[in-house]
């Protein structure tokens, strides 16, 4: 069959879930209350929906009274009890799948349950729902006349008691359906190798003599790639190698820091853009428009929402409120109740609503301060722990740090840049960053991977902070007392070059 007529068809067939989308954007509220209703009536028997008595929950009012707001740690015993093989603890069907993933206070790695509806309804329901925006923005698209370079993370998968856990790209390549295994490269067996050097060669091998029409990844991995690409075929731009690009569907960090990076490999005025929004909890929002920074709420992927005003997060008077009275303009933490048994889940996001008919959000930040440039989702409970460490062994003592990302210029790697004030200088500050860095390491499985090998990340870097920097800094901004604090971790860089400003002794 001439690719012509596959691409035609494969863009017709997408095409047709645009009247489903059109039915939600019509009755958002009524879609969502539907949704939950069907997901308690589901869950009536499990040991959860005992315990919070499922059966007799008839409204939203009553559940949101029920059944308690809770964090990964929270939910982890009933989670481990379904990892050791126990089934209809939080949902109905067996669930063998768990998405590694870390952030987490008290743990290095949280797992994520993944249900076979939220592969089918969720994960993969939002992949073709991406292809079937894209195609209904871009008639003339091509697409299908090539193939999608897809890049996932980590991809070993492991058993325990019966159940699977891995990153989640692993897990979805793992269940991948033959359509999106036919219109993908590389192949199943190249995503999934172990060793990152090797796989990213294998890749390069099996992918620079395809027709790549589009790209599908993290940004700061994919940049890693690319440059390799281009390092090892000797080309200037993507588009020499492969002159039939399109479309880069993006997701997992922030772009803004790469975007310039990419249109330098990238010259061209029609290549587009499209950001997708979801984690191992979920697949949540998708661009629904060319050249737009806002993302589509998508609300019939089995994902019930809540919200909680930020002015109000973690106070005694947190407030939880539904879709239907979210407002413009506030920032909003997200909490989910999803077809893989996660009820009322804080998952540590936070968003802006752009736009109340339709549901647009832009993904503003985390509840807690972290860094997640590279996707490394470093934690201050991570740095404080790491500083500790570090001082401990070689016998110093920190007044104050903070912590920002050193952006990937052209094909320099990205880092972390310390700002860190000593009472007393250790007497070897290469030992302080070396144990520093690889206490991080074994503290943040997310950041031991971008660590790996140097491949995107750097080592760390440290400047010696000079005496009372941090209090004079904080004195300029009449911020000294009270409850002003120094900020530890930020995705930018403005505090740490206002710092640096203020005079630096260089170790």
């Amino acid at each position: 069959m001439p690719l012509s007529i596959i691409n035609s068809f494969a863009s017709w067939v997408l095409k047709q879930r645009i009247h489903q989308i059109e039915l939600f954007l019509k009755y958002p509220n009524e879609v969502q209350e539907e949704l939950l209703h069907n997901l308690l009536l589901a869950s009536e028997n499990t040991v959860i929906g005992k315990k919070y008595e499922f059966e007799s929950i008839k409204s939203y009012q009553t559940f949101a009274e029920r059944v308690p707001i809770a964090s990964y740690e929270e939910l982890q015993p009933l989670i481990e009890r379904t990892r050791q093989g126990e089934q209809g603890v939080f949902w109905e069907t067996p669930i063998k799948w768990f998405a590694k993933s870390s952030g987490t206070t008290n743990a290095k790695s949280k797992f994520i349950p993944v249900s076979n509806e939220a592969l089918e309804d969720c994960h993969y329901k939002g992949s073709k729902d991406l292809l079937c925006l894209y195609l209904n923005n871009n008639e003339d698209s091509e697409l299908f006349l090539g193939k999608s370079l897809r890049l996932g993370g980590s991809s070993q998968i492991y058993e325990n008691n019966n159940t699977f856990f891995g990153d989640l790209s692993a897990i979805l390549i793992e269940n991948m359906p033959i359509w999106a295994e036919f219109s993908s490269t590389p192949s199943s067996k190249t995503s999934l190798m172990s060793e990152w050097e090797t796989k990213i060669a294998a890749i390069i091998n099996e992918t620079k003599n395809e027709n790549v029409t589009s790209f599908a990844g993290v940004p700061s991995w994919m940049l890693v790639l690319m440059n390799k690409v281009l390092e090892n075929t000797g080309k200037q731009s993507l588009l020499e190698l492969w002159p039939n690009l399109e479309v880069y569907f993006h997701g997992g960090v922030s772009f803004s820091p790469y975007k310039e990076q990419y249109k330098k490999i990238l010259p061209s005025k029609d290549f587009k853009y499209y950001e997708i929004y979801n984690a191992s909890e979920g697949f949540f929002a998708i661009q629904d428009l060319n050249n737009s920074n806002d993302l589509l709420l998508m609300l019939d992927y089995g994902i019930f929402y809540e919200f909680i005003p930020m002015e109000t997060f973690g106070t005694p008077n947190q407030k939880v409120i539904r879709l239907a009275d979210v407002e413009l303009n506030k920032n909003y933490a997200i909490v989910i109740t999803t077809n893989s048994g996660l009820w009322r889940y804080l998952i540590g996001d936070t968003v802006r609503f752009t736009s109340l008919n339709p549901y647009r959000i832009r993904v503003t930040g985390r509840t807690k301060h972290h860094i997640n440039v590279f996707g490394e989702e470093l934690m201050v409970e991570n740095t404080d722990q790491a500083i500790a460490k570090a001082c401990q062994i070689t016998q110093t003592e920190v007044i104050d740090y903070t912590v920002a990302p050193i952006f990937m210029q052209d094909k320099e790697k990205g880092a972390h840049e310390w700002m860190i004030e000593f009472k007393q200088k250790p007497a070897d500050v290469g030992l302080f960053q070396k144990v520093l860095d690889e206490t991080l390491q074994t503290l943040n499985s997310d950041y031991e991977a971008k660590r790996y090998n140097n491949m995107t990340l750097n080592p760390l870097v440290i400047n010696v902070a000079r005496e009372n920097l941090f209090y004079d800094w904080l004195k300029e901004r009449d911020k000294l007392g009270g409850q002003h604090k120094i900020p530890r971790l930020s995705n930018q860089r403005d505090y740490l070059e206002q710092l640096k400003e203020m005079s630096v002794v260089k170790s």
